[in-house]
């Protein structure tokens, strides 16, 4: 059979998916495994994750306790921006950053120089150091979240809008993919600066991202919309589930995601090619 065919192609990528499946239940169930060995860290985590969603809503309740709209947002579509943000830092912190961390943190791969051993395996490099570690105790902030949205969804009385939740599921993608670029895009920099960690950098702006983007001013409200995209991350969902999103932004933000996805990976393939190795 020639392998170099579409058929051949469209036959084999099925089994590249089961294959990829089980990688990452192997990965999860490791993770797992790993993180079980100190239960006490979930009480920590726990206390955590509370304080976080306590901060967040206080801040909210204490704003609109004194005003119905500030520039336009209601409560109840400003705390859907919350929700947003609390579910996509769950995800980030479930096997996004522990896993690119783990290559280009602190201590990572990178830095050590022992990168070679995740080179070697006959996986493709960025499956593997997109999803090879997984922190369980996030499914807490996961479920957090999930309650922050309910309570937005019940105000905002979209239960029975199939229109709008399913452009909320589809900006919602749009903006993991785009958490995740820009995450695979700074771990490939790391390449040409190991000194410099750009993803801290980048956690003082996607604090940022709590708030929906139209409360900023307009040249930090661009900048936070197609610059450092955290308005794409956050804000456009929440407007998708509001019916506040016109049918041609959404289209624009799904393609300035999958756009800036296939730019991080290309710019982390590249920063591969850069990597000196311990035994070069």
């Amino acid at each position: 059979m020639n392998l170099n065919s579409p058929h051949s192609f469209s036959s084999a990528l099925p089994g590249r998916l089961v294959r990829a499946g089980r990688l990452v239940r192997v990965f999860m169930a490791a993770s797992a495994q790993q993180a079980l060995a100190y239960r006490a860290n979930f009480a920590l985590s726990a206390l955590h994750s509370l304080l976080k969603l306590g901060t967040g809503v206080l801040g909210l309740l204490v704003v609109f306790g004194q005003v119905e709209l500030v520039r336009g947002w209601s409560f109840a579509a400003t705390l859907a921006v919350l929700g947003v943000y609390l579910l996509l830092g769950a995800l980030r912190d479930l096997f996004i950053s522990p896993s690119l961390d783990a290559l280009a943190g602190m201590d990572g791969e990178v830095w050590q120089g022992t990168l070679d051993f995740t080179l070697i395996r006959p996986v493709d490099v960025q499956f593997l150091a997109s999803v090879r570690y997984w922190r369980p105790f996030a499914l807490l902030d996961l479920a957090l979240a999930g309650g922050v949205l309910g309570v937005a969804l019940a105000r905002l009385e979209v239960a029975w809008a199939p229109g709008r939740l399913l452009a909320f599921a589809v900006t919602l993608g749009a903006g993991t993919l785009t958490l995740y670029a820009i995450l695979l895009a700074f771990t490939g920099l790391v390449f040409w600066s190991p000194g410099f960690l750009f993803s801290w950098v980048f956690d003082g702006v996607f604090q940022m991202a709590r708030y929906p983007v139209g409360l900023y001013p307009g040249g930090l409200r661009l900048l936070l919309t197609w610059v450092v995209p955290v308005g794409v991350i956050t804000t456009v969902p929440a407007q998708a589930l509001a019916g506040e999103l016109a049918p041609g932004m959404m289209a624009a933000v799904v393609a300035f995601s999958l756009a800036l996805v296939l730019a991080s990976s290309w710019l982390f393939r590249a920063g591969l090619r850069r990597y000196a190795s311990a035994s070069s």
